[in-house]
């Protein structure tokens, strides 16, 4: 199992806007680059992407969540 840590403070994001689906689901296949999430610092956005590939077990946090720099934010199988 492998984790996807937060690159820096924020609110986390699990989808690219209200209406629409989450970036994952439980099961997905995930490649190197693939964005799981949102950073949002600032009124800014930045992209949570996968550095490793595997299967998507699922989000650590909750939608919408403040974070810290470091926090486990999702994990890979």
């Amino acid at each position: 199992m492998s984790d996807i840590q937060s690159p820096l403070p924020g609110t986390f994001y699990h989808k690219p806007s209200p209406e629409e689906p989450p970036f994952k689901a439980p099961g997905d296949a995930v490649a190197v680059g693939d964005q799981i999430g949102l950073i949002e610092v600032m009124k800014t956005f930045i992209a949570v992407t996968a550095d490793i590939a595997g299967t998507f077990k699922g989000y650590n946090v909750d939608d919408a969540t403040p974070v810290t720099a470091g926090a486990v934010l999702a994990e890979l199988d």
